[in-house]
């Protein structure tokens, strides 16, 4: 059985703490702030162990020296992390990473940036996905293709409907707003943003999320939807796609 201690950092990060309470390791999913990491570990008494980065960008990878200079910690990561700091052992998609005996498969899930990767433990029924999706959104196309980035979602929607989906953001209100306005005769995705509203009136995050809910009412898990295509336009998916990525942006 792992743990996961969620924490927020800087403006609207969360920080995430994979412990495996058998062999005593501990790995952080990203390293938004290194600071703050090594002080969470500290308050529950784990020790880290390994650093597992999504992406490059310095709100997920910006972490790492500080962590690895007071813990050594291995870094795991894509090869795009090395514009940031150096890095134990390169990761892509089909590779296998492990925490104590448990094992989680690395996915590309390319597109926010071009060699993004998420980290789907299957045993526990969870998977790290960075900014590669998000409560009813994605992450901005800064670097890939929507061709590419919309390959990387389908492979997101290919995992068992149960799992959940820890995103690395807490932008959920904002892009219900936009879910809305793209998808406004989702009657799963109004009931989804009002439970959001109420748990954000109470401070409580909205993340992790479950796959189902988000194959129900989040518009880029759906661009292959026909309400959708006829409202957005697309020949193809990843046309339809990137038409809502597009209105997103300037939404």
């Amino acid at each position: 059985m792992l743990d996961v201690h969620q924490f927020p950092c800087l403006g609207d990060n969360y920080g995430y703490l994979l412990h495996d309470p058998a062999s005593g390791e501990t790995a952080c999913i990203d390293t938004p702030d290194g600071a703050e990491y090594l002080r969470q570990a500290a308050a529950k008494g784990w020790r880290i162990t390994q650093v597992w980065n999504t992406h490059w960008h310095p709100d997920h990878a910006g972490g790492n020296a500080a962590i690895v200079e007071a813990t050594g910690a291995t870094v795991v990561a894509p090869r795009e992390v090395e514009k940031l700091s150096p890095i134990d052992r390169v990761v892509a998609d089909g590779d296998r990473v492990t925490l104590g005996t448990h094992e989680a498969q690395v996915i590309d899930v390319g597109g926010h940036t071009q060699g993004h990767v998420a980290y789907h433990l299957p045993d526990a029924g969870m998977a790290f996905v960075g900014d590669s999706v998000f409560a009813l959104g994605c992450g901005r196309m800064f670097e890939g293709t929507a061709e590419q980035f919309w390959a990387s979602l389908e492979r997101i929607r290919a995992l068992p409907r149960d799992t959940t989906l820890y995103c690395a953001h807490e932008y959920t209100q904002a892009n219900a707003r936009f879910a809305l306005h793209a998808d406004p005769d989702n009657t799963a995705l109004r009931r989804y943003a009002e439970e959001i509203d109420r748990r954000r009136a109470k401070g409580e995050p909205t993340v992790p999320m479950p796959l189902s809910r988000e194959l129900e009412t989040n518009p880029f898990l759906r661009a292959d939807d026909a309400g959708l295509r006829d409202r957005w336009g697309g020949n193809a998916p990843h046309e339809t796609f990137a038409a809502l990525r597009a209105a997103k942006d300037a939404f």
